[in-house]
């Protein structure tokens, strides 16, 4: 997921700036949206099912709604600019926060052999939250380079990560229900705690735009 925004600085023309902006504000809260209803889905369906997995996504959706939140906060200024270091630093715990709950309860779970009920809500979830999560990811990406802005970059790559957890958990709950693999999700979903320690350290050290 590396993702360098090193080319040369552009001026943009006070239309352009303003149409990326709002650009930025309603993937935002599409992303805000779409999150909070998965948060309150797989919560739910995870509490049902004694899933892990699925409880671990529903937290990974508030925390994205955190991440989206900061950078809706950002650009609801008159001088976005000024206040991105505090959207960073936002955006950089909530990676900390996701990779610690994932690592934490991935440990927990094969460690203890806790298995979980198939859950048909869960596999379709997942399903969809693959379709949709790349397309906002890479839309606020795109926009974010452009205007140069850090936080927005950084908040498109917490979605692309929600996008790699809906794979593990898609996965997981399939090797589960189908061969009793219940292994499988905790053991794929501790790389991507990985994977968020290091986007982590990019958005509170500013790495992600240049």
């Amino acid at each position: 997921m590396s993702d360098a925004c090193c080319s040369p600085v552009v001026v943009l023309e006070p239309a352009r700036r303003t149409a990326l902006t709002r650009r930025i504000r309603l993937l935002v809260g599409a992303t805000i949206a779409y999150n909070v209803v998965e948060a309150v889905i797989a919560l739910t369906a995870g509490t049902i099912a004694s899933s892990t997995a699925l409880i671990g996504f529903g937290l990974d959706s508030v925390i994205e709604v955190a991440s989206a939140t900061a950078v809706a906060w950002q650009f609801s200024g008159t001088d976005p600019e000024a206040r991105e270091r505090t959207a960073l630093k936002v955006i950089a715990l909530s990676f900390f926060a996701l990779a610690a709950y994932v690592t934490v309860e991935s440990a927990r779970s094969l460690f203890s052999g806790e298995t979980a009920s198939h859950s048909t809500v869960g596999i379709v979830l997942a399903a969809v939250s693959l379709l949709v999560m790349p397309g906002l990811s890479y839309a606020q990406r795109r926009a974010g380079r452009e205007l140069g802005s850090a936080s927005a970059v950084a908040d498109s790559k917490q979605t692309l990560l929600c996008t790699y957890l809906s794979g593990v958990l898609l996965v997981g709950l399939l090797l589960n229900s189908l061969f009793g693999w219940y292994w499988a999700d905790p053991a794929a979903a501790l790389v991507i705690a990985a994977v968020a320690v290091k986007e982590g350290r990019e958005a509170w050290r500013g790495e992600n735009c240049c």
